[in-house]
């Protein structure tokens, strides 16, 4: 499990709305935390195909993540396959993890860049 764990405060907003109708959520994504996470940063060996690295975002440091296999329990029966997507943040200096965006794949399409962008590109 990373050292340390935080959230945007986008991200609060996106799962407070997707609790309502997810109610499993909060646990899930400890769930999460504790076993697919931990397991991709830690041992890459035994990484199961649903994180992805975001590598076309002119962001070098962090380096920003997808998760694309999410499984939520209220969507009974679709496990990975749930449609729930997260955005994240790895510092690895610090084994740091900085969650972006939760959104579900049935009312948006793809993560949103300008919100990475916003708080990780480097102004000049």
């Amino acid at each position: 499990m990373p050292s340390e764990i935080c959230r945007l405060p986008e991200f609060d907003k996106d799962m407070k709305k997707l609790l309502k109708r997810f109610r499993t959520l909060e646990d899930d994504l400890q769930q999460f935390v504790k076993s697919g996470l931990a397991m991709y940063h830690r041992t890459p060996k035994q990484d199961y195909g649903g994180i992805v690295q975001l590598t076309d975002l002119e962001i070098e440091n962090p380096k920003i993540f997808k998760v694309r296999r999410f499984s939520c329990r209220s969507l009974k029966g679709r496990g990975v396959q749930s449609g729930i997507r997260i955005t994240y943040a790895y510092f690895e200096e610090g084994d740091k993890v900085e969650f972006i965006e939760m959104y579900f794949k049935g009312d948006k399409e793809n993560e949103d860049r300008e919100r990475i962008k916003r708080h990780y590109v480097k102004q000049s």
